[in-house]
């Protein structure tokens, strides 16, 4: 039989439809590409926080006043604590950052256990404060009294909760809850850190209602903000 098929010469080898296309493809690719900043590591992010966190604890007993059994505690469980209730919350807003970016998250027992961390030391922070539980408000009906220091904790809390919500919007966080609980906590012990510098009531009904809530309340605004500023983890169907 006759093959009447062209013949080609050795040299030359058939071109398949997809390659005379790739090199249109690059083209339209590398026109839609545009350069990307590198994303910090989350402690370098979290870090970053460091003069806003210090302003907070400053700020708040300075705009308001400091308490006046100051120099009753000491310098240790006075700055001291509020040292290291600031340094908490800067450490548990770089988890969260860390949270937010693919292939970081935490597992769940690590997550667990810095939630329930963040959220035990203010309460630490208060019983080794604390020699007098009558101080202040006594009944839960009072609390209305104390409002003024829960409103104070979360104003406080508002300027890292917004910067922290900027740093995971360049993130792709693909559980969004535990990053927002994460750093949201943070957040809240950083203003606490600066409140106990200015309230000076003991009493726990005040604790529970206005301070320690105000903690849970940035917890949970950081949920809220990072399903906000956060593109969702799968695509609508």
């Amino acid at each position: 039989m006759n093959d009447d098929r062209p013949r080609r010469s050795l040299g030359e080898l058939p071109r398949p439809k997809a390659d005379l296309r790739a090199a249109d493809l690059r083209a339209i690719v590398s026109r839609d590409l545009r350069p990307v900043r590198p994303l910090w590591p989350p402690s370098r992010r979290a870090l970053a926080l460091t003069p806003l966190a210090i302003a907070i604890v400053v700020g708040v007993p300075l705009v308001n006043f400091f308490r006046t059994d100051l120099a009753v505690l000491g310098l240790v469980k006075a700055w001291g604590l509020s040292v290291i209730e600031s340094a908490a919350g800067l450490a548990i807003v770089a988890l969260g950052l860390r949270e937010a970016i693919p292939g970081r998250a935490l597992r769940r027992r690590a997550l667990l256990i810095a939630a329930l961390a963040g959220l035990a030391l203010p309460l630490v922070i208060y019983r080794v404060t604390t020699d007098t539980f009558t101080v202040g408000p006594r009944t839960w009906a009072q609390w209305r009294f104390g409002m003024v220091c829960f409103r104070t904790s979360v104003l406080a809390a508002t300027p890292v909760l917004l910067v922290s919500a900027f740093l995971t919007k360049r993130a792709f966080p693909l559980h969004r809850a535990a990053t927002g609980i994460l750093w949201g906590l943070g957040c809240g012990l950083i203003a606490d850190a600066g409140l106990r510098l200015y309230c000076e009531f003991t009493t726990l009904p005040h604790m529970l209602l206005e301070h320690f809530s105000a903690v849970v309340v940035s917890m949970l605004l950081g949920v809220v903000m990072t399903s906000v500023v956060a593109p969702p983890s799968r695509p609508k169907e």
